[in-house]
């Protein structure tokens, strides 16, 4: 059992995802920056802040809640990934770099969702 949600591996990668969304928003055009820019990033810093919330939460219950919070949150930055890709704000790379990262902490967090509803663990992922 782990003593810190830093030590879950779907807030590690949570966590990766959010330092990428600010280093690839750091080059949307100015007038984003209160607009898709700081949605998208709130909608990313989402992920791990709700995997951190629920980390201490002491029902399995409660746990979910906040787990699926930080699913919703992942799919609306899938969503910001395609339009800033359809907007031109990002190259083919960054959009594969922001899809592959964000595909990893979605299969990495309902991973360790599945194992809480199936009662193999708690806060050992």
């Amino acid at each position: 059992m782990t003593n810190q949600f830093q030590s879950i591996v779907a807030w590690q990668k949570a966590h990766q995802f959010v330092l990428l969304v600010y280093r690839v928003t750091k080059t949307y055009p100015d007038f984003e920056k209160f607009g898709l820019c700081s949605q998208f990033q709130r909608a990313a810093i989402s992920i791990p802040a709700n995997i951190s919330e629920g980390y201490k939460k002491l029902s399995r219950a409660d746990k979910l809640r906040f787990y699926n919070i930080a699913q919703g949150s992942l799919e609306e930055c899938r969503y910001y990934i395609i339009l800033s890709k359809d907007l031109g704000y990002i190259n083919e790379d960054s959009y594969e770099l922001l899809a592959t990262t964000i595909e990893e902490c979605s299969k990495t967090l309902n991973a360790y969702c599945k194992g809480l509803v199936d009662n193999n663990f708690g806060n050992e992922l």
